[in-house]
């Protein structure tokens, strides 16, 4: 991993199940486990395996457990913040360790010697649509002052609801509904370099704040490339996928791995 000092693997959307339940006729828990079993052949000597909400389809304990059971031997630190299919409460439950800060959301930061990655938790279940996501004040402050502890540290922000516009009419109707507040603090701070999000199902280059930002595809089920649809539900089987992250002296790359083809790759002959 020549000019590089860190991997951080990243997953979003597993929208775990109750057993025998799936989605579209998959079963996010088996997708979950091919992409993690990919990940940990060919990239054990990753930092850490950081999970940006959506974890379970109904934020039920029983899938809570499913996650925590399916997670207990992977061979990577596990980092987890919460989405909008998640509920906070019984997240807790199951995952009491899960660091969080004084407000008690979901939301801390992970150091990996220069580089900090800052989960945010945009669940809101108080607000309409329900599937929105939100920064209240008490976290855009908590996020304010983390900033100002890293200011020698370049930042990845980590977090489940894409703070820019995508360009999909039925998940832009449930984003982050208060972007601009998130978006005025990234600008102002220089440390901050980038931002990876999800809930879109499908991968996504942009700006937001000024910054890069990419929205990765799910380990199970994906948003159809319709830009015009209202639909937010609408999902198609096409391969899952999961993000690495490598940090070092350059800026940021994140790289998107597909798993789950049908055909293994082969040398090219030339």
């Amino acid at each position: 991993m020549k000019n590089f000092t860190h991997k951080l693997i990243f997953m979003t959307d597993l929208h775990i199940t109750s057993p025998g339940k799936t989605i579209i006729g998959l079963d996010p828990i088996e997708r979950f486990r091919l992409c993690l079993a990919h990940a940990s052949k060919n990239h054990p000597d990753a930092d850490g395996l950081i999970l940006m909400g959506d974890l379970t389809h109904d934020g039920t304990e029983e899938q809570y457990e499913l996650l925590k059971k399916t997670t207990s031997d992977v061979p990577w630190p596990l980092h987890m913040t919460i989405g909008n299919h998640d509920l906070r409460a019984n997240f807790k439950n199951i995952f009491p360790d899960t660091a969080n800060n004084v407000n008690g959301f979901i939301q801390y930061s992970v150091t990996f010697g220069d580089h900090t990655v800052i989960l945010m938790d945009t669940n809101d279940t108080t607000i309409e649509p329900y599937h929105g996501g939100n920064l209240c004040k008490n976290r855009l402050r908590w996020l304010e002052a983390e900033l100002r502890n890293k200011r020698d540290h370049s930042v990845i922000v980590a977090m489940h609801h894409p703070p820019f516009v995508t360009g999909f009419p039925g998940m832009d109707n449930i984003g982050l509904n208060n972007s601009d507040g998130f978006n005025n603090i990234i600008r102002a701070n220089r440390a901050v370099s980038m931002v990876i999000a999800g809930h879109v199902h499908r991968t996504i280059l942009g700006t937001s704040g000024g910054k890069s930002c990419a929205v990765l595809k799910s380990p199970c089920h994906q948003m159809p490339l319709d830009l015009y649809g209202e639909n937010s539900s609408s999902s198609v089987d096409e391969p899952g996928a999961y993000g690495l992250l490598l940090l070092g002296n350059n800026s940021p790359v994140l790289l998107t791995e597909d798993v789950g083809l049908k055909k293994e790759y082969t040398e090219a002959e030339i």
